[in-house]
């Protein structure tokens, strides 16, 4: 087997959705600017190098439809000679195919790959236009692949024990570190600026054409605090303890990464920054999806050889705070590793993109911190989880 490297990756801002920053500017667009962007910090890479660009989309429909991938390559890379492919597994869409990029290069059928994801959840509704149940699996008994992800986010709160308060205190302290890592320039390395133009309609019926550059996150609330949290009504449940303000925000945003094989590497004289060691998603009781990282990590870690002594650093995708806590507490995670900068309670979760915007914000972390091993793991819709190991190189 051949050695895949991943040599870059950058970002968008993360948007709300369906009414922030980015709700004038399309899931194709973001993911053609961020790649853009990616290409200009590898000027040796000819274009027609590229074998393939994998896309990862929850939602691929309406605006995400057609197969996306392709035509963000067609608009990323201003030729027609590369291919492109969407591929979905929710929540981990963007990880899953740099995992696909990875394992393509180590089997020798490809060198180089663009692998990520993009969401515009102000595009295309949570459970798209037109959800259709298999009514038969719903009447033996299997309501559960249908539920609501708030719903599985009450079921874990119930089986595990987590209470409100903990809950809104973890939420509390997401908004606080992503805050903060805002104010010291963190995230600034991982963000491709991204130029909106809006058109609009005045009181006087007249056009109207204005522009901004989106280069930070939306998400975090300075104004939120315990008091605040404790005052919102659960959505799920009634008499329940998941609510908005411990819950993930429905985002916008795109993420990719340069992966490519050694000998690539090696013939453009380029300084790769991480490999993927392992990835690895699994399948948990639909009703439960929220523990899917319980499975995953043990399972990656096993696969690359590591003990959980020897991560570093962990980005737990925030889908809910209630499965967060269920995760740490039940692989007993130092807290003070585990997403380091805040989570998507704060900053948003744009389901496909989520998996390569994470993977971006570790390497870029590791390197701050001048550490190795960091994982980058999430529950995924209708009872999944996945978690990938990455090693930092440089």
């Amino acid at each position: 087997m051949k050695t895949a490297y991943i040599i870059q990756g950058f970002r968008t801002a993360v948007g709300k959705a369906p009414k922030g920053v980015f709700r004038f500017k399309r899931s194709d667009e973001l993911a053609a600017e961020t790649i853009k962007h990616l290409l200009k910090a590898v000027p040796q890479l000819e274009v027609s190098r590229i074998d393939d660009v994998m896309v990862g989309c929850a939602m691929p429909e309406g605006a995400q439809g057609l197969n996306m991938g392709r035509l963000i390559s067609l608009m990323g890379l201003n030729t027609i000679d590369v291919p492109g492919v969407t591929v979905n597994r929710f929540c981990s869409s963007g990880l899953e195919t740099i995992a696909m990029a990875t394992a393509k290069i180590a089997s020798g059928m490809a060198d180089c790959i663009i692998a990520g994801g993009a969401e515009s959840m102000s595009s295309v509704p949570m459970g798209g236009y037109k959800p259709e149940l298999n009514y038969d699996s719903v009447k033996a008994g299997h309501e559960d692949y249908y539920w609501g992800m708030g719903t599985t986010a009450e079921a874990v709160a119930n089986k595990y024990s987590i209470s409100r308060e903990d809950q809104d205190l973890f939420s509390f302290n997401s908004h606080q570190k992503a805050l903060k890592a805002i104010k010291d320039g963190i995230f600034k390395q991982d963000i491709v600026p991204i130029t909106v133009n809006q058109t609009y309609i005045d009181a006087s019926g007249k056009r109207n054409e204005k522009s901004y550059i989106v280069d930070t996150e939306e998400g975090p609330r300075a104004d939120t605090s315990l008091e605040v949290l404790a005052k919102l009504r659960p959505v799920f449940a009634q008499g329940g303890s998941v609510t908005a303000g411990n819950s993930s925000q429905m985002s916008d945003g795109a993420a990719f990464v340069l992966v490519m094989s050694e000998a690539m590497v090696k013939e453009l004289n380029l300084e790769p920054i991480a490999r993927l060691v392992s990835y690895v998603p699994v399948g948990v009781e639909p009703s439960l999806m929220g523990i899917g990282p319980m499975v995953a990590i043990p399972k990656a870690l096993k696969r690359a050889g590591l003990d959980l002594k020897d991560i570093n650093l962990i980005e737990l995708n925030e889908a809910f705070a209630s499965q967060s806590l269920a995760v740490m507490r039940g692989l007993k995670l130092n807290p003070d590793i585990v997403n380091v900068n805040g989570g998507a309670i704060a900053m948003g979760h744009p389901l496909g993109c989520t998996g390569a915007k994470l993977s971006v914000q570790i390497f870029n972390e590791l390197r701050r911190r001048k550490q190795k091993y960091g994982i980058v793991t999430m529950c995924v819709g209708t009872g999944q989880g996945a978690a990938g190991i990455y090693e930092l190189l440089s």
